[in-house]
């Protein structure tokens, strides 16, 4: 079976108190669950453990919904490791492991990682047809040797922060609410690649990031940005969207790059949300929009300022 297979790729020198989601965006919620993951952990002199998935079960289960997400595995492993999570470990998520019931599961999870406690959210559940409730996993606790904890969820403003809601606000480019969500700025990183060098034609020459497909964007427009290179955040400018101006295309996503000459081809690079500055828009010609663009560059400067140092 591939679980198994997966699951002893990491062998716990020492019990462990787990947790187990997605925690796609990694946001408030899933923070807070962290910190009592941990705190429970370090009581029992275990050690803390998220067990996620790869790709989201919904795209699985329910591959109509074509369900984008908000962090990569990558990043979002990153993410969870810079918490002080003590191992993390990535389950295929297929139909084969949809089929396991709730019994078999946290079996696996005891034999194979020690599970002496599970740290849950209220609505969660697991195994074949969602079998796995609160109340399930504690009489299987009772039976197998593991307590088994429910977690309230983070409210902020009355609402519950999750990422169905990061996703909303997503769709409407409001990414500072999204930073209320997830307590950071909404990151995108992607590697840099050959472009139409438009922008370079315009006088703003722009790095033009590959993203996948399944990564989900803020609504199309411009934004004020702190990309991050290998070297330090600079202050830049991303426009999301279909070139208008120009008869449309693919959806793109291109940064210029306030205070950066260098060579950038070839380079991951990460993009913090900060502010949106404006929609996309047609503009009548190519000096009417490169006058927008030297507006778009002033602002994001000023809005940025007590983010990074502008030169």
């Amino acid at each position: 079976m591939q679980l198994e297979k997966e699951l002893t790729r990491l062998i716990p020198h020492k019990e462990t108190v787990l947790t187990i989601g997605v925690f796609d965006s990694v946001h408030l919620g899933h923070q807070h669950l962290i910190a009592h993951l941990k705190d429970q952990a370090q009581k029992r002199g275990a050690l803390s453990g998220v067990v996620t998935f790869d790709p989201h079960p919904k795209t699985v289960l329910t591959p109509q919904s074509k369900l984008p997400w908000l962090t990569d595995l990558e990043y979002r492993t990153t993410l969870l490791k810079s918490m002080g999570v003590d191992i993390i470990i990535a389950l295929s998520f297929t139909t084969d492991l949809a089929r396991v019931s709730a019994r078999e599961f946290v079996q696996l999870l005891k034999s194979h990682l020690k599970m002496c406690g599970l740290i849950i959210g209220p609505d969660f559940s697991l195994g074949k047809n969602r079998e796995g409730n609160a109340d399930q996993l504690r009489l299987l606790g009772q039976e197998m040797g593991f307590s088994v904890e429910v977690v309230t969820p983070v409210t902020l403003n009355g609402e519950v922060v999750s990422s169905t809601a990061i996703r909303q606000a997503m769709t409407r480019g409001e990414v500072e609410k999204i930073k209320r969500l997830i307590g950071r700025p909404f990151r995108l990183v992607g590697e840099v690649v050959h472009g139409s060098d438009r922008g370079r034609s315009l006088g703003f020459p722009t790095a033009n990031l590959d993203i996948k497909p399944e990564q989900a964007l803020p609504d199309d427009g411009v934004y004020a940005t702190i990309a991050h290179t290998n070297h330090e955040p600079l202050p830049s400018v991303t426009n999301i969207g279909t070139r208008p101006t120009f008869g449309g295309g693919d959806r793109l996503v291109e940064v210029h790059l306030l205070n950066h000459t260098g060579q950038l081809l070839g380079q991951k690079l990460g993009i913090d949300f900060v502010h949106k500055l404006r929609g996309e828009r047609r503009f009548r010609n190519v000096e009417e929009l490169k006058a927008q663009i030297e507006k778009d560059i002033e602002q994001s400067k000023a809005i940025l300022k007590n983010h990074v140092n502008n030169k």
